[in-house]
């Protein structure tokens, strides 16, 4: 049980945040490119009830990614559809890079002030908590960036694969969106995907943004995905 509620603590809130600010990013560039779909449906808000799923919350703790539910863009109203919607589709994975990103200088930051001589200090104590919040962000929002980007729909770099590829290889590529999800979990599952490429991909994103402090994000991963 105290295991659990490290985790939870820990974890929740950098999260939570990275999904919503995820989902939040599409329904927000749909909008500026024409789509008011999200905003009527109160999408538009950094409330995660208004985008939690319940299992894809879940898979947080349990497999170290999860998922919202998605923000509804209708294509249509987009006011140049293929290029907008890769736009769209980007704007998830470039808001979990930018979350690293920030996270990952705070981190620095933090270690710096805490411990300003090489020895631990009680500050350093203080800071522990968010310490540990900000290097599981940059190690969840690195992770649903790079997830995300795997060219299969409805994945976010499905859909901008389709908005680059010429209209014929684009409309056959559309159509393996309703076999996309059974595609992913095969992927994952089934394949070393992720041993031999979105791991490699991660700890090199990890390496770059944290420095010194990568060693202490991977830590605190793995403690947390015990």
């Amino acid at each position: 049980m105290e295991n659990f509620l490290l985790k939870l603590s820990v974890m929740l809130v950098p999260g939570l945040l990275a999904i919503t600010c995820h989902e939040v990013s599409h329904g927000f560039i749909a909008w500026r490119f024409g789509d008011p779909t999200a905003r009527m449906m109160g999408r538009l808000t950094l409330n995660p009830l208004k985008h939690l799923d319940i299992i894809g919350t879940l898979m947080i703790f349990f497999i170290g990614i999860g998922w919202a539910k998605p923000v509804p863009v209708v294509y249509e109203n987009l006011r140049n559809p293929r290029r907008d919607m890769i736009w769209v589709a980007a704007a998830g994975p470039i808001t979990n890079f930018t979350l690293a990103t920030v996270s990952a200088l705070l981190l620095r930051a933090l270690v710096a002030i805490g411990n300003p001589a090489g020895s631990a200090s009680p500050l350093a104590l203080f800071l522990e908590p968010l310490v540990m919040m900000l290097a599981f962000s940059v190690y969840i929002n690195l992770l649903l960036a790079i997830f995300n980007l795997i060219p299969v729909p409805p994945l976010d770099g499905g859909r901008v694969m389709v908005g680059l590829l010429p209209y014929r290889q684009a409309a056959a590529w559309a159509r393996i969106e309703p076999y996309g999800m059974i595609i992913i979990i095969v992927l994952v599952f089934f394949t070393n995907i992720f041993s031999y490429v979105i791991s490699p991909v991660l700890n090199f994103g990890i390496h770059l943004l944290a420095g010194p402090q990568s060693g202490l994000v991977l830590g605190v991963t793995r403690l947390m995905m015990r």
